[in-house]
């Protein structure tokens, strides 16, 4: 996870700035702003904007909602939210996890805030939520520099071991 966070989301970051300069009228725009109307950005930075914007804001979120502790469980609203989507928080991981699987290639799986639900999606490459007028509550990223130096070409087993480390009561604050 080090070299994830640190090349990685760094390579992002960087490639966002340098896609941004000059044009000051788009640095005053909030990351999740940016992203949610890709059509008012100009078309030569549009796309460095959606993989690399859509890049640092995904991966931000990643690292907020994982904790080293395993077995935490939501509470309050969201587990509510959770109740009246899924049924249960064992339905809405199965969920998340069987999307997580079947994302072809690189991309994402969801857990996103729709108005008053929750739904689970999949995005592919560096896309978000956000980009579709949702706000993501928890993803899972399933591009192989992910897993690749521990888990190698076992995706199951990275997104089985990545559910037991969601920080719900962080994932609980998320806007929505």
């Amino acid at each position: 996870m080090n070299i994830h966070h640190t090349r990685h989301h760094q390579g992002y970051v960087n490639n966002l700035n340098a896609a941004l300069e000059g044009h000051p009228e788009l640095q005053s725009l909030s990351l999740h702003e940016l992203i949610a109307d890709l059509d008012q950005l100009p078309e030569s930075i549009r796309t460095a904007v959606r993989n690399n914007g859509g890049g640092h804001a995904n991966h931000s979120l990643f690292w907020q909602i994982l904790t080293p502790e395993s077995g935490l469980a939501p509470d309050g609203d969201l587990a509510a939210m959770i109740d009246t989507s899924f049924g249960s928080l064992d339905a809405c991981l199965a969920e998340l996890r069987k999307a997580a699987l079947t994302v072809f290639g690189s991309g994402w799986a969801w857990l996103s805030h729709d108005g008053n639900k929750l739904l689970v999606e999949k995005t592919a490459n560096q896309d978000s939520p956000f980009m579709s007028g949702r706000t993501p509550v928890v993803g899972i990223e399933v591009w192989e520099h992910a897993y690749y130096l521990r888990y190698q070409n076992r995706r199951a087993d990275y997104v089985d071991a990545l559910l037991q480390h969601i920080n719900w009561p962080v994932a609980g604050k998320m806007p929505g």
